[in-house]
């Protein structure tokens, strides 16, 4: 069969284990994709989040990478959760990025799949994801794969600005 003119031949994508010398990538690579204008309240992206999964649940942190390049095309983050007085397991899919030029080549679906496969050998009965409520690429691209009902999270938040002023006022009086 005759290459498509003027396309690009698909990569060869490769879904392995997360290593140490990916981790940087594997930073950066989410850095670029977990920036907003509006932070996540909840959660943050951050190095020692990163590192802090894979050295607890490394066969859980898998990367997609372009063999031909070498180039961090995506990566999957997972834990496990136990609840106490329940039978059952839990699997969270923590992060998961995609390189925006790898995006529809399927590496999501690939990371996905990979990490339930793995989480199923963990004993895991349900596996749980969570996204910002407007993010309708991210809710189309899970329900595809089979998650399902969703449900909304509700966050509250407390303006401290009056309280920290209260307390600088108290301190300048001499009263603690």
């Amino acid at each position: 069969m005759a290459k498509a003119e003027g396309r690009e031949p698909r990569p060869s994508i490769e879904i392995r284990e997360m290593e140490i010398d990916d981790l940087a990538a594997v930073y950066h690579l989410g850095e670029r994709v977990f920036t907003a204008e509006v932070p996540n309240l909840y959660r943050t992206w951050d190095e020692y989040e990163v590192t802090g999964l894979f050295h607890t649940e490394s066969d859980l942190c898998l990367v997609a990478e372009d063999r031909r390049t070498g180039t961090m095309a995506g990566f999957a983050m997972g834990t496990t959760v136990s609840k106490p007085r329940s039978a059952w397991t839990y699997g969270y899919l923590v992060w998961m990025a995609v390189d925006p030029s790898y995006q529809k080549g399927r590496v999501g679906e690939r990371l996905v799949q990979r990490l339930a496969e793995r989480m199923a050998d963990h004993g895991v009965r349900i596996l749980m994801v969570d996204t910002d409520a407007n993010n309708d690429a991210a809710l189309r691209f899970f329900e595809s794969l089979g998650f399902e009902q969703p449900r909304p999270h509700v966050f509250l938040s407390m303006n401290l600005d009056e309280l920290r002023e209260q307390r600088k006022r108290r301190r300048s009086h001499g009263i603690r």
